[in-house]
């Protein structure tokens, strides 16, 4: 009996320690998990049901690992949130395998990605036709966003940040056709002479977006 009220009473403190990791890590859907959330909530949830199995072994030994994993897991967000490079080693980068209304095989191939599982996520978002899809980008999620044809003439286009928290996004400009020399020139004229300070910068149908960093 005493073992059995051991097990509960543990039972109710790791379900009451995980929640409140969860809690310090930050709200995530599930569909937004990236692969290192993934390995932390599997190694989290292995951890809690040894340290049940296991009663007689101390508490603590399972509650430093979380502690260890949660602190690993934070310092992970904070140079993904500082650092495009960390945050693409980490998470992955989105992929385009629709791209002007033409799928891309060689990406499809790349990723290791179907025509089966690409017909699958379009039918999940509504699309009976592949026809009117425009740009299809498989996120680091795993989630497949739709971006439809325009029923206009112009083409139907999504947003691509050609500054990030002060740097420019060289890749991003080259997809749209435009050079650094082009992008300062036009920051230039509308004012916004301090590139460093932005904190977003897109340019989509012909219009700016540009948002600056929070001064502290």
């Amino acid at each position: 009996m005493e073992n059995v009220f051991t097990i509960i009473l543990r039972t109710i403190l790791l379900y009451l320690v995980i929640h409140l990791i969860f809690r310090i890590m930050g709200k995530r859907e599930i569909g937004e998990l990236s692969v290192l959330d993934l390995v932390v909530f599997i190694m989290l949830g292995e951890m809690a049901v040894i340290a049940i199995e296991q009663h007689k072994d101390p508490i603590l030994h399972t509650i430093i690992p979380m502690t260890v994993l949660m602190l690993i897991q934070m310092l992970m967000a904070f140079l993904s949130l500082k650092s495009r490079k960390i945050r693409r080693i980490v998470d992955g980068k989105p992929s385009l395998v629709i791209k002007n209304g033409k799928i891309d095989e060689n990406m499809m191939k790349k990723l290791r990605y179907n025509f089966d599982d690409l017909l699958m996520q379009l039918r999940t978002k509504d699309i009976t036709n592949i026809a009117d899809v425009e740009f299809a980008i498989l996120e680091t999620s795993g989630e497949l966003s739709i971006i439809k044809k325009s029923n206009t003439k112009k083409s139907a286009t999504y947003t691509l940040p050609i500054i990030l928290n002060g740097k420019i996004q060289q890749d991003h400009l080259d997809q749209i056709y435009k050079d650094e020399a082009w992008l300062k020139k036009e920051l230039n004229e509308r004012g916004h002479h301090q590139i460093d300070q932005i904190s977003f910068c897109s340019f989509q149908d012909g219009k700016f977006f540009i948002d600056y960093i929070d001064p502290k």
